[in-house]
C-alpha cells in the first residue's frame, strides 16, 4: 500500500533536478546583492520531506544581530528581483514569485541554540538541522505519507484558519514512534491534554493545550500549540479507523458535497499572507453564522474551505421564518432595565419571569437577509469580494 502511495506523492528525480536548478539560480541571484547575511534553505525541501508538486520554498537569511534586518534584506531583494511583497508581522518577511514558484524569504538571527532566539523564526534553521540529523530516509518517506494522510483527512495546516498539524510536528512524531504505522497505532490511544516529552525536558505553561508535544530543539516550546481540540479529535478518530481498516480511501481527499448545502457563499481574499487572509475570511464566516443563528435560522451543518479563495457552506433547516418574532427584554426583577425596555417598546408581556414584545421580523427571508449581512462591516472589511453562489 505505502509503495503505491509514495509513487504518487514522492518527487521524481526529474522534478528534484528541476527544482534544485531553480533554487540554485534564485539563491545565486539573491546572494549577489547581499552585503551581509548568510542564506540557509529551510522548510520541507531542505529536510527532504516535501511532496510532489508542492514547490513553495522557505529561504532564511541569517544575520549576526537584529538591527533592521528586514530593511537590510529588502535592499538586497529590491536589487535582485523586479517584483516582491513585504509581509508585515512580528518580523517582516518577503514573498517572491520566481520561475513559477513562490519563495518566502525570511530574515533571522544566526543562533546556535534556541535560547538565543529573539523571534520564533530564528529557530527554524535549527529544525532543519535536527530533522536531517535524526531522521533516516525511510522515516522521511513516512513523513511524506503522514502529510498526505493528514491533508486528505483535513487536519493538516498550522494556519490560524485551520489549526491543524504541520510538517515539523509530523517529523517529530515519526521520529518518536519510528514509523507511520506505529504513529497511527499510538495516536489511536491518545487522550486530550496529553504531554509527549520524550526528551524528558522540563516544561511548564500556565495555558492548557489540547496536546503538548515538546519541541526537541526548543524544550520550552509546545510544537502543537496551534492545534485545536477539534482537529486533535479528528486526528485521533481517523487514526483509530485506519488502525482497524488499513484502506487507501484514507489517502484520498474527500471533496465537499455542495448538494448538501442550501446556502453557499464565495469570498475573494484580501492581499497579504495566506494565514492572515484565510483567517479574515473565517472571521467573516463566523459573523454570518452568528447573525443567522441570532435571528432564528437553525443551521444544521456548516463547512469552511480556503484554497485560492474562500467558500462558506451552510445547511439551514428553513429558508423563511415567521413574520413575527418574540423579542425578549430583562427579567421583571430588574426594575430599571424594565422601565427602559418599556420606554423603547411600549407595553410588554411576561413569560417565565421575563419581559417580551412581539415585533415584525424584517429578516424572515433568507436570501434578502444574507444580502444584508454580507454588507456588514465585519464581513466586507475582511474580504476583497464576496458573493452568494447558491441560496
Amino acid at each position: 500500500m505505502f509503495e503505491t502511495i509514495l509513487k504518487e506523492i514522492k518527487p521524481t528525480k526529474k522534478e528534484e533536478q528541476e527544482l534544485n536548478s531553480k533554487v540554485e539560480i534564485f539563491l545565486k541571484t539573491l546572494n549577489s546583492n547581499l552585503k551581509e547575511g548568510k542564506i540557509v534553505v529551510g522548510g520541507s525541501f531542505a529536510k527532504g520531506t516535501w511532496l510532489r508538486g508542492q514547490h513553495d520554498l522557505d529561504i532564511f537569511v541569517q544575520y549576526p544581530n537584529e538591527d533592521k534586518i528586514s530593511d537590510k534584506l529588502e535592499n538586497a531583494i529590491k536589487k535582485s528581483f523586479r517584483k516582491y511583497e513585504r509581509i508585515h508581522g512580528s518580523r517582516d518577511y518577503f514573498i517572491i514569485e520566481f520561475e513559477k514558484m513562490i519563495f518566502e524569504v525570511i530574515p533571522v538571527l544566526k543562533i546556535k541554540n534556541s535560547i538565543e532566539a529573539k523571534n520564533i523564526t530564528d529557530i527554524s534553521p535549527l529544525h532543519v538541522e535536527w530533522v536531517n540529523k535524526n531522521l533516516t530516509d525511510k522515516m522521511k518517506d513516512d513523513v511524506r505519507i503522514a502529510k498526505h494522510f493528514s491533508k486528505a483527512n483535513k487536519f493538516y495546516g498550522a494556519e490560524t484558519f485551520i489549526k491543524g498539524l504541520h510538517g515539523y510536528v509530523l517529523e517529530i512524531l515519526i521520529y518518536h514512534y519510528g514509523s507511520f504505522l506505529n504513529m497511527v497505532k499510538n495516536v489511536s490511544k491518545w487522550r486530550k491534554n496529553m504531554l509527549i516529552n520524550f526528551g524528558k525536558n522540563e516544561f511548564y505553561s500556565a495555558q492548557q493545550f489540547p496536546l503538548t508535544l515538546i519541541d526537541p530543539v526548543n524544550p520550552k516550546r509546545n510544537a502543537t500549540a496551534s492545534l485545536s481540540e477539534e482537529k486533535l479529535e479528528l486526528f485521533i478518530k481517523i487514526c483509530k479507523e485506519f488502525n482497524k481498516n488499513k484502506s487507501l480511501k484514507y489517502f484520498k481527499e474527500k471533496e465537499i458535497n455542495e448538494n448538501k448545502y442550501n446556502l453557499i457563499i464565495e469570498a475573494e481574499a484580501l492581499e497579504g499572507s495566506r494565514d492572515v487572509a484565510g483567517t479574515k475570511i473565517l472571521k467573516a464566516h463566523e459573523h454570518i453564522k452568528y447573525k443567522l443563528t441570532n435571528d432564528g435560522y437553525e443551521i444544521k451543518n456548516i463547512e469552511f474551505e480556503f484554497k485560492d479563495r474562500g467558500k462558506l457552506y451552510y445547511n439551514l433547516k428553513n429558508k423563511t421564518l415567521p413574520k413575527y418574532k418574540k423579542h425578549y427584554g430583562p427579567p421583571i426583577t430588574m426594575i430599571e432595565g424594565l422601565e427602559n425596555f418599556k420606554k423603547k417598546y411600549g407595553k410588554y408581556k411576561i413569560e417565565n419571569g421575563k419581559s417580551y414584545v412581539i415585533l415584525i421580523n424584517k429578516n424572515n427571508k433568507l436570501e434578502e437577509y444574507v444580502k444584508k449581512i454580507i454588507k456588514d462591516e465585519e464581513v466586507k472589511n475582511r474580504v476583497k469580494k464576496i458573493k452568494i453562489l447558491n441560496v
